[in-house]
């Protein structure tokens, strides 16, 4: 397979290419890092959405909440049975 010799090179980072190559090189990756700046804005929001994570994981809160007041209320109770 031989490359058309009427088409410059569209390597990225090739010397030789052209300024209308570079130009269209630099606009495909404005657009890329624009896509992905948007996706990566979307995923820290729903990270983020302390509402959102706490419908989603109800039960491992409950059961959390649950074990914590277990080891307050057995610390209390064994600070009183000392004095």
């Amino acid at each position: 397979m031989s490359a058309d010799p009427t088409q410059p090179p569209a390597s990225t980072g090739m010397p030789g290419r052209s300024a209308e190559q570079i130009r269209r090189d630099i606009d495909v990756q404005r657009q890329q890092l624009g896509t992905s700046v948007e996706a990566l804005r979307g995923r820290v929001t729903e990270l983020t959405d302390w509402r959102r994570q706490v419908r989603e994981h109800k039960r491992e809160l409950i059961i959390g909440a649950a074990a914590v007041g277990f080891l307050i209320g057995a610390r209390v109770m064994l600070g009183r049975r000392n004095r």
